[in-house]
């Protein structure tokens, strides 16, 4: 519990937020990417901490919440099919379509079981050969390994009736998409040290180097954040840019090299659509060709149509998207805690764990 709780005292928190002040001279947005960091902002006022002239923006970092309508609708659609048992993590239950959620169609009588691991539907596909079994591999580069090594271990067994449906998405072309923005208000990022604990920093390298920003490696606890964000303000003040590593007990350089091959091994890039934010270039993860017989899409194609996003459910009232690029904050949003909240969501971030407008909510906005 040391480690916890040295990164939760208040002496070194009240001690960086002195050091944030005294280097804080110019106005600066600074962008934090990680839904998990969100949350530690909202749940312990960080931005209450933090002088006036500094301003926190919260990017895409909930997988759960970018992934699109169209997605959600094909997920329906194979978890309705006989003889399926459809299987997912929690944060996903809830989350709209274009008509409903899974969780109501679980009330109307589909297999739909949520679970703690993708190996959990491994076991299932072993239990029940006369049942297909469809997990709903939703994700960042952090979770993508545990996937492809459920997968591993089905083809191993030789399970065919296993396979996955999978949602899986890059964070540093989002960053770019956002760097992009011809009025984009980004000074610097602090980047999620859990996928940077995967991918390790060299995309992040050329990113601030390209652009210009600092790109800081943070963690999640109040100081953690707190020394990302006078990390930042140091370089912002000072004109450089460059990755710099602020979480350096869980991040190396090179990240973990045995995930990095496995995705290397079984996963390609893509251009995937993000909720609320649209089309972006090589910013997603499908299964390689080789691996066709896993790939939920491919599997039951005669049977799904591959859904699009129809804007009908939230992307019309929802301002997720626009928060999620940095340019607005969730209170701006009208719905915000009235006709949106967490019984009657308008969008996928008041529904999700990770969301920023489940943040902001559950500390009373």
């Amino acid at each position: 519990m040391h480690y916890i709780d040295d990164y939760r005292n208040n002496d070194h928190i009240q001690a960086l937020v002195r050091a944030i002040e005294k280097e804080a001279v110019h106005s600066w947005q600074i962008m934090e990417i990680c839904g998990g960091q969100t949350h530690t902002i909202a749940r312990y006022r960080i931005e209450e901490m933090l002088p006036p002239a500094i301003r926190l923006l919260h990017g895409p970092g909930c997988p759960v919440c970018v992934t699109p309508e169209g997605t959600i609708d094909m997920a329906l659609e194979i978890a309705a099919l006989p003889n399926m048992i459809f299987t997912s993590f929690g944060d996903m239950m809830r989350v709209p379509g274009s008509k409903t959620d899974l969780l109501q169609l679980k009330a109307k009588g589909a297999d739909v079981r949520m679970l703690y691991s993708p190996l959990d539907a491994v076991k299932l596909a072993g239990d029940h050969p006369e049942k297909e079994i469809v997990f709903f591999a939703i994700g960042f580069e952090t979770t993508a390994p545990v996937y492809l090594t459920a997968l591993k271990e089905a083809e191993r067994r030789k399970l065919e009736n296993f396979s996955l449906l999978c949602s899986l998405f890059a964070v540093p072309p989002a960053i770019e998409m956002i760097l992009n923005q011809p009025d984009s208000h980004v000074n610097g990022f602090l980047t999620a040290g859990h996928v940077c604990a995967i991918t390790g920093n060299e995309a992040y390298k050329q990113l601030a180097v390209k652009y210009k920003r600092p790109m800081i490696v943070t963690g999640f606890e109040p100081a953690d954040l707190l020394f990302g964000i006078y990390k930042c303000i140091l370089q912002l003040e000072q004109g450089i840019a460059r990755l710099e590593n602020a979480y350096k007990r869980v991040v190396s350089e090179k990240g973990n090299p045995a995930a990095r091959k496995l995705m290397e091994e079984m996963l390609e890039p893509v251009d995937k659509e993000w909720r609320g934010i649209g089309q972006i270039s090589l910013s997603g993860f499908a299964l390689q060709e080789k691996y066709a017989q896993f790939d939920a899409v491919k599997k039951f194609s005669e049977y799904v149509k591959i859904a699009v996003s129809t804007g009908k459910n939230d992307e019309n009232r929802c301002i997720a998207g626009e928060i999620m690029k940095g340019n607005s904050q969730v209170s701006d949003c009208p719905y915000f805690g009235t006709v949106c909240n967490p019984e009657h969501p308008l969008g996928a971030p008041m529904v999700s764990a990770e969301g920023v407008c489940a943040a902001y909510y559950g500390v009373g906005g």
